[in-house]
């Protein structure tokens, strides 16, 4: 559920940049040339949209972990029997953290470096991806 609503709100982004590619003068002379629309899209338009895609989905991913731990922790979210960071920090787990604090802490490092993990992940590719970043 959490996937398709940060994907309809990530789509309208993907959208808008395709579009802002699709009026550039280098696809006016592809059409002019005879190209067709999927080659169009294949050749000029994908390779351009790419880094945005990453980007986006990188970062949505993020999002949506740590929006899945922060139901799981007020009890909204994964039903207790599956393991998860937000229910690692609540319900079961907070009787053992009373007796041992430091339990607290190895939930919570995961799931920082899962999302700094990803965010790294996403501008790496972007930078060696993108089309305009690439010297020549």
């Amino acid at each position: 559920m959490l996937g398709v609503a940060f994907g309809i709100q990530n789509s309208r982004v993907i959208r808008g940049v395709a579009l802002s590619i699709g009026e550039h003068t280098y696809i006016e002379g592809a059409r002019a040339a005879g190209a067709g629309h999927a080659r169009i899209t294949a050749s000029h338009i994908l390779p351009n949209v790419l880094p945005t895609i990453i980007v986006v989905a990188t970062t949505g991913l993020s999002t949506v972990i740590l929006t899945e731990a922060n139901l799981s922790f007020l009890g909204l979210g994964v039903p207790p029997p599956y393991p998860t960071w937000g229910g690692m920090l609540s319900l079961a787990g907070l009787d053992h953290m009373y007796q041992a604090p430091g339990l607290a802490i190895w939930p919570a490092v995961a799931l920082s470096l899962a999302v700094f993990g990803f965010n790294i992940l996403g501008d790496a590719l972007r930078d060696l991806l993108d089309p305009r970043l690439r010297g020549g």
